[in-house]
């Protein structure tokens, strides 16, 4: 699917370090690197050791570049499963552009976002699924998506595919003796045997459907939005989840008229955290475009911080933010019970119409942890493992697993119907296709593109 040029890269980040890395990909991998490099042994590349680090300096004709380690990997037994070569260069832009720059002058091709996985990906090294799991490693930000990340490089998830693949192949093996060999004595296709086969495969997705809100959590992070008029504690407590002072907290209605955020990792699990704008009407230009961003911000939440002023009486604008949230997961905090209160039970239950609430005082340790747990409670009961089940994590993935569902479905009603079996097969190899999108057995260049653009560059 690709034309077999030597690829070349930085597979480090920007910036200073201590080390640099270069890598190369392909069948010229070693030739192109034998020469800019000359070892202090006076060996050739060729002549090294596979996977022996070999010391020596990279040229540009007779200018010395950088004092290298280099090694090369020899195929199959590489990430690629094509000759590999990576050379070990002092940290820094300038000296890992310059190695880049001489590889490509002595033959290799600039490596595209991803190409080294795509390329383990197109060589049967990995699936598709794997392959994701690998930038899904790279961005984690929590442990617990590393270790979810990390199970799926390891085909936990390919493992349970395969399970419902091997279903759907019994069922469509059954189907095609029977149309294809009538005469023959071939063990019966009941619909019992069609029925069970179904239902067993049907049962594996909707059970990885059903984790994939929490993996998708896990992975992404709870996108929390902390929503309320100027001044009732919204940057406070903000500041109090973050242990340090990321928003500015005054006195000053209004101090915060843009978005703020940042995350936090409560006990594993990632919690992305946005202080907004304070809810009112306002004449201020700069404020009302605060106001209104942090409006636009509760569609995409996952959990809002409804925060309120237990020491102010309730206004207009306190039932417009009720109303704003009345559809969404919320936790609601009346705040400032270190003070006098202006607002009586009765007025609460009033305006919240029923729902749980919380007062605290943002200046109370205690009261912070709470929140912190109710936050967790409400998202995972009891502990979140990582080792006993298999999360899906991944928007394509779900698409195609629901794709998969309909279609096993629909091969449940042939059967309740007791349709033809060549009709029942159409929606067998639907699901079969849609499976196959996941791990890329059955893929398409967009997919692809897709899939590997999310990568960064060397990787």
């Amino acid at each position: 699917m690709y034309d077999n040029e030597t690829i070349a890269a930085i597979s480090t980040a920007n910036g200073e370090a201590g080390i640099g890395i270069v890598r190369i990909s392909g069948d010229d991998s070693v030739k192109i690197a034998d020469k800019i490099f000359k070892s202090v042994s006076k060996k050739s590349l060729f002549d090294i050791e596979n996977r022996k680090m070999a010391y020596g300096h990279i040229y540009d004709g007779d200018k010395l570049v950088d004092e290298v380690l280099i090694v090369k990997m020899l195929a199959p037994h590489t990430y690629t499963r094509e000759d590999v070569v990576e050379i070990y260069c002092h940290g820094g832009i300038i000296s890992v552009r310059k190695i880049l720059n001489l590889l490509l002058d002595k033959g290799a091709i600039l490596a595209e976002r991803g190409e080294f996985t795509k390329r383990a990906f197109l060589n049967g090294r990995l699936d598709l699924t794997q392959a994701e799991a690998v930038i899904d490693i790279i961005k984690s930000k929590s442990d617990l998506s590393y270790d979810m990340s990390i199970k799926q490089l390891e085909g936990s998830l390919k493992g349970k595919l395969d399970e419902v693949k091997e279903n759907l192949i019994s069922i469509s093996s059954l189907i095609v003796a029977n149309i294809d060999f009538p005469e023959d004595e071939i063990e019966e296709a009941t619909f019992d045997k069609l029925r069970s086969y179904t239902e067993d495969a049907l049962e594996i997705v909707e059970k990885l459907l059903e984790n994939s809100n929490r993996g998708m959590l896990l992975r992404d992070g709870i996108n929390t939005i902390i929503l309320g008029k100027p001044n009732v504690g919204k940057s406070t407590l903000l500041n109090k989840l973050l242990r340090f002072d990321k928003a500015i907290v005054t006195d000053v209605a209004g101090t915060t008229r843009d978005i703020i955020s940042d995350y936090i990792n409560l006990d594993g699990i990632l919690l992305k955290l946005t202080d907004t704008a304070g809810i009112r009407d306002t004449k201020d230009l700069v404020e009302k475009i605060g106001v209104d961003r942090a409006k636009s911000e509760i569609d995409s939440a996952d959990l809002i911080i409804a925060i309120f002023d237990g020491s102010r009486k309730i206004d207009q604008d306190d039932y417009e933010i009720i109303d704003l949230i009345k559809n969404k997961k919320s936790i609601i905090i009346f705040n400032k019970d270190d003070l006098d209160q202006a607002v009586s039970e009765e007025e609460i239950e009033k305006l919240i119409d029923g729902k749980d609430y919380l007062r605290t005082s943002m200046q109370d340790a205690q009261d912070i942890s709470k929140i912190e747990s109710i936050i967790k409670d409400m998202f995972f009961e009891g502990e979140i493992s990582t080792t006993s089940d298999v999360y899906v994590n991944n928007v394509r993935h779900i698409r195609a697993l629901e794709t998969t569902k309909k279609a096993l479905l629909d091969v449940i009603e042939d059967i309740n119907n007791e349709m033809f079996l060549d009709l029942m097969e159409v929606n067998v190899n639907n699901a079969l296709m849609s499976l196959g999108e996941i791990t890329g057995e059955t893929n398409t260049e967009d997919i692809l593109d897709r899939v590997f653009s999310e990568f960064c560059i060397g990787k």
